[in-house]
């Protein structure tokens, strides 16, 4: 497990009430800070759900050096801002596995996650499992996202390749009936 949390950007394209924001809970906690797309450094692990590479393990050491961003945006209305930023190349767009909403908005939807949810479970992933818990703890529903995917996460964190992940990912969606 790496020591030391990457730093966390929100970008805020906005849609919905910024006090629902679980991204922008966390800049006022102090967990994050806001920026532009254009302030992130060059090789910030951007996570998009229109990306092409889903994130592993091995992105624990773009997210050290250059810090995680999530992009926080409606998913009622911010869908096409997230498309046309997944078609720009200097960041390391990152996708999801596969993983459940635990927040009660989207509650046991597939992939439909908050940025906080997305931002613990990249954590996890890549092995940064203590800071997770930390973020998750600040929100009364963050621990049934783990909760929900307490399995999924343990195998995606323990994958050594994409590939392995992805692996992972289609059983999950077999499971599922997708």
């Amino acid at each position: 497990m790496v020591s030391s949390p990457p730093r966390i950007y929100v970008i805020r394209f906005g849609g919905d009430d910024p006090k629902l924001s679980t991204a922008l809970k966390l800049v006022r906690l102090g967990y994050a800070v806001r920026a532009r797309v254009s302030d992130l450094p060059t090789h910030a692990v951007v996570l998009n759900p229109y990306g092409r590479t889903v994130l592993y393990p091995g992105d624990s050491s773009y997210m050290v050096k250059s810090g995680l961003a999530v992009l926080d945006t409606s998913w009622n209305t911010g869908l096409e801002l997230l498309k046309e930023l997944a078609r720009k190349r200097k960041y390391k767009q990152r996708v999801l596995p596969v993983l459940k909403a635990g927040n009660p908005v989207n509650f046991g939807v597939l992939t439909k996650l908050s940025s906080v949810e997305a931002l613990a479970a990249s954590l996890y992933i890549t092995g940064f499992r203590d800071y997770a818990f930390e973020i998750l703890s600040k929100f009364k529903w963050g621990f049934t996202f783990y909760e929900l995917n307490e399995g999924y996460l343990k195998r995606y964190s323990a994958a050594s390749s994409r590939d392995e992940v992805l692996r992972i990912q289609d059983e999950i969606l077999r499971l599922h009936g997708l």
